[in-house]
């Protein structure tokens, strides 16, 4: 029996100053300089200091042509935008090639963190920055030592992980594939004070025994990366699978994937499509699904790693978001163009758009179609609990019935799950440990499903500490029926 005890100050925005104070600390010695940084003069360790963004406002995180600083300023305050961790928690860093490690500082608001306030620290101890690095430098370092696969690491303290922190209690991941693959294996590290060298060692042992998420008894969670992209999706998805499992535990007995369903399977690589100069239709098709992709994400109906978008384009060919890209940095030039068989050379459509291609097929009426795994939907996924749509009427109206089907492999049963979808009358269906699927008449229409799906799940998971459900009587369901056309 699988339950939720084993489920588990800177520079203000604007142009930049003059002169940016920094410190350096060498062998003990707080030296206080100004660097010049004015027509062109900057010192080298400053050349990539970017303009600060506006603190409110989400950027698309496209990392390859970050430098550290600015890399690790717009991870950190992703972080902080989707409350998964405080103003004094938490921290990240990045391990140079040349073996210096750039990190966040100790005692600096995390919501107003400027690239600035980064700290570089040199192979040889040396710290350039007008800060003290984080005060747990020493389980970073540590880490490094003991793992020089790892590139980035993220440490923080979200709600969900803390819960099981707490309580000691490992998040399962066996409960969504895409989950399992992302995350890897999760282990503790004995709890230890923080900022200590015994702190670091715990952690470091952990992962050199091969961990790839570290949960630290009554603290947060330490997660390491090839790069902080990759770091910091790991980091998502282990606190969004955390989420699940804790609102999953409010429904009943949570039912983990078996081992053989925990096999990621890829589609085979698809052919190319020959060059096509888009048309205005696809243009506007491109940017709706960017538009609510990102709209998606920022209602975390998606995370960085996991949920597809796509749109028919014509009788053969949809637009589909890209496998493995950060949802929040879609861009329309990356949407791929596909067709059952074959997409646009260079580009790798997601793992759903076989499952797309044949719901196209056997339903010209769809010209939409979304797999998504939002929290609260999720949990019902997860367990064998049922998701009534007859709490409000515009839950039965947009939505009608939500059946849920036994686990399906989206990739290898793709034929199957597409026969049971219908736009009139099963537009949602939720799929044991994979999520929800949606279509809809236009890319508005599905998430407008989406999100009232997400919405109909989460009052229902509220509703049960107050009482047991009362639906809509069947005369009032037969009225939705005759008023708005339901099938």
């Amino acid at each position: 029996m699988t339950n939720a005890r084993s489920a588990q100050r800177g520079q203000t925005a604007g142009s930049e100053p003059d002169q940016v104070e920094m410190t350096v600390y060498r062998a003990g010695v707080t030296v206080h300089r100004a660097e010049a940084t004015a027509g062109g003069r900057r010192h080298p360790r400053l050349a990539a200091l970017t303009r600060a963004a506006r603190p409110d406002v989400m950027p698309a995180m496209e990392t390859s042509w970050l430098h550290p600083r600015d890399e690790l300023v717009e991870t950190m305050r992703r972080i902080y935008r989707y409350k998964m961790t405080t103003t004094s928690g938490g921290n990240l860093s990045i391990l140079d090639p040349d073996g210096s490690i750039w990190i966040t500082p100790s005692r600096v608001d995390k919501g107003e963190l400027q690239p600035a306030d980064i700290v570089w620290v040199q192979a040889d101890g040396t710290r350039i920055g007008r800060h003290a690095p984080s005060s747990e430098f020493p389980f970073h370092r540590e880490i490094y030592r003991r793992r020089p696969d790892l590139g980035a690491i993220v440490h923080a303290h979200p709600g969900a992980l803390v819960a099981f922190s707490i309580c000691r209690v490992l998040p399962d991941t066996r409960v969504q594939l895409l989950a399992h693959a992302v995350c890897g294996r999760v282990a503790y590290a004995p709890y230890a004070c923080p900022g200590s060298d015994q702190l670091g060692r715990n952690i470091a042992e952990t992962f050199a025994r091969g961990a790839d998420c570290v949960m630290l008894e009554n603290h947060g969670v330490v997660i390491g990366g090839r790069d902080l992209q990759d770091a910091f999706q790991r980091f998502e998805t282990l606190e969004f699978v955390a989420q699940t499992l804790v609102k999953a535990a409010t429904l009943g007995e949570i039912q983990p994937l078996a081992a053989d369903r925990l096999v990621e399977r890829m589609p085979p690589e698809p052919g190319e499509l020959p060059p096509a100069a888009p048309t205005n239709r696809e243009k506007e098709l491109r940017t709706q699904i960017c538009r609510f992709v990102r709209r998606a994400y920022q209602q975390r109906l998606l995370i960085s790693t996991a949920g597809s978008f796509s749109a028919r384009l014509d009788a053969g060919q949809f637009l589909i978001s890209p496998r493995r890209r950060d949802r929040l940095e879609l861009e329309p030039r990356g949407v791929v163009r596909a067709t059952a068989e074959a997409c646009e050379a260079g580009k790798r459509p997601s793992r759903t758009a076989g499952l797309h291609a044949a719901i196209y097929r056997r339903h010209p009426e769809v010209g939409a179609i979304i797999n998504a795994q939002p929290a609260h939907a999720s949990a019902f996924c997860m367990t064998k609990a049922v998701l009534s749509t007859h709490t409000i009427p515009e839950s039965y109206i947009v939505l009608n019935e939500v059946p849920k089907l036994p686990h399906a492999c989206v990739v290898a049963e793709a034929e199957r799950i597409a026969a049971e979808v219908s736009l009139a009358r099963r537009p949602v269906l939720l799929i044991e440990n994979e999520g929800a699927l949606v279509v809809g008449k236009d890319v508005l229409d599905a998430f407008d499903r989406l999100e009232v799906l997400e919405a109909t799940a989460e009052a229902l998971i509220l509703s049960r500490p107050l009482g047991p459900l009362v639906p809509m009587p069947l005369a009032a369901l037969d009225e939705l029926r005759r008023v708005f056309g339901v099938n």
